[in-house]
């Protein structure tokens, strides 16, 4: 007999042990699982399903753009990262060696692959005719992690993509690398619905080897800002260092532009955060790898009538991804439990009452409300439930997100915000020394990012004084 329902459950509250209730929920969610190889993860298939639904719908959004897929190699030679020298020095800890030399040189299994794309781009562009060249890959990569892991938020190895784009101008560059944020705002605004702050990097936080860094950042329960997309401007720096060049239509050699812009299975991990409650994983409909489940409640003499009703049921909702869970052994009450756990965000019960009156009863994830509903009204009442559903997932994260973002005019409204797990917006003088004292002063904040909406108004910085720069959002982050 499979064990009670209380036993497999969720043990820990979110507001009490936020960390323990975050691993929890994804291993018995069954979204992931620890690997025998330390700092590294297995994704389960109802994970791969969220990353499959997240890769399908930006790739379809990129290639709109004229973005085309393609595939390099995963060892890069250790000259390749010397070309780069700003570049190397910012992965040099993270990089990992393979023990044999291909012909008397190190390879390194990439963490991040600039240096083996742009090797080819400077055997590929040739004219400005080759231009723009705009190129994505879906691939895994490896960072050995010296800090402690944690399942999609921080492991050695994961899955993500990186587009890397070549232009002619500086402008189409920077618009473009704009453009790529925009997109993955939309990612996380319309299909996770996790709201986020746009904006700019500071020269301290911005990407090794980038002429500017763009940045989505999402605040979490626990207060901690999480990074949820990369766009940079990578200048010519790349481009000079791999020799990439081109005969440009006044036939001078010129030097390109380039970006690239990068999301990952961190967004699993945020996704998890931001909805889930103490019953486990809540999946905002468009991403759920399943939207809905049917449960028929039958006895042995009534079985086979409200289990061919349910199939029926799953026949007419076929526009849906959904499942019927018509399993012997186990108990409608076990079966609400687990699959309130893997955040199946609509539940359709079926027994024979309901049969006799031509209805089904509909459950919500999200708030637990039930409601009778007529067949013949069912298939509009998903789609309306199911909207309202996305809708009002967005809106109380939004809700949150605007209400724990304060301002700070000195440094002792500032320490204290941070100390209260809030995110704090106030002037800066951009420095990167004065950053730096700001996170060992307050053991760990960092800056954000720089609104694109600045005020006409400048200031003194919170905490040098000198006058600021900008206005920026400064937190403690994953």
């Amino acid at each position: 007999m499979p064990k009670k329902p209380d036993t497999v459950g969720i043990t820990v509250k979110k507001d009490e042990d936020f960390s323990e209730w975050y691993n929890e929920v994804i291993i018995k969610g069954e979204l992931a699982e620890h690997s025998p190889i330390k700092g590294f993860m297995i994704i389960r298939p109802e994970g791969y399903g969220l990353w499959e639904n997240i890769q399908s719908f930006f790739d379809k959004r990129i290639k709109k753009l004229g973005v085309k897929n393609a595939y390099f190699p995963l060892l890069i030679p250790e000259s390749f990262f010397k070309k780069e020298a700003e570049h190397a020095e910012g992965f040099a800890p993270e990089l990992a060696w393979v023990g044999d030399k291909e012909e008397g040189e190190k390879l390194a299994i990439r963490p991040t692959s600039e240096t083996i794309m742009y090797d080819s781009y400077s055997k590929w562009i040739r004219s400005w005719r080759d231009l723009p060249l705009r190129i994505n890959q879906w691939c895994n990569v490896l960072r050995w992690e010296v800090k402690q892991t944690k399942l999609f938020l921080r492991t050695r190895e994961f899955l993500w993509q990186e587009g890397h784009c070549v232009y002619e101008t500086e402008e189409e560059c920077e618009k473009e690398t704009k453009l790529y944020l925009k997109e993955y705002k939309k990612v996380c605004e319309e299909l996770l619905a996790i709201p986020v702050l746009e904006g700019e990097k500071t020269d301290k936080e911005r990407f090794a080897g980038a002429k500017t860094t763009y940045a989505l950042e999402a605040l979490m329960p626990d207060g901690k800002a999480l990074q949820m997309g990369t766009s940079h401007n990578l200048g010519q720096n790349f481009a000079k260092a791999f020799g990439i060049k081109y005969l440009g239509k006044d036939e001078k050699e010129r030097i390109p532009w380039q970006n690239s812009w990068g999301f990952s299975t961190r967004l699993i991990g945020a996704l998890v955060m931001a909805h889930s409650d103490d019953k486990g994983l809540v999946l905002p409909p468009r991403v759920a790898p399943i939207q809905i489940v049917i449960i028929p409640i039958f006895k042995s003499e009534n079985k086979e009538e409200v289990v061919k009703k349910a199939e029926e049921l799953k026949s007419k909702l076929k526009n849906y991804n959904i499942g019927l869970d018509d399993r012997d052994g186990y108990t409608p009450g076990w079966k609400f439990n687990e699959w309130e756990l893997k955040g199946i965000p609509l539940r359709i019960e079926i027994g024979p009452k309901d049969i006799e009156k031509n209805q089904v009863v509909l459950v919500r994830r999200d708030n637990n409300s039930k409601e009778a509903v007529k067949i013949g009204q069912l298939d509009k009442k998903i789609k309306d439930t199911l909207e309202d559903i996305q809708s009002s997932l967005f809106n109380k994260a939004k809700k949150f997100l605007n209400s724990n973002i304060v301002d700070a005019k000195n440094w002792d409204d500032f320490a204290k915000q941070i100390k209260n797990k809030k995110l704090v917006k106030t002037f800066f003088c951009g420095g990167v020394d004065c950053e730096g004292l700001i996170k060992d002063k307050t053991n760990g904040a960092t800056s954000r990012v720089i609104p694109f909406e600045q005020p006409k108004e400048s200031g003194k910085c919170a905490h040098c004084g000198k006058e600021s720069k900008f206005l920026v959002i400064f937190g403690k982050a994953y």
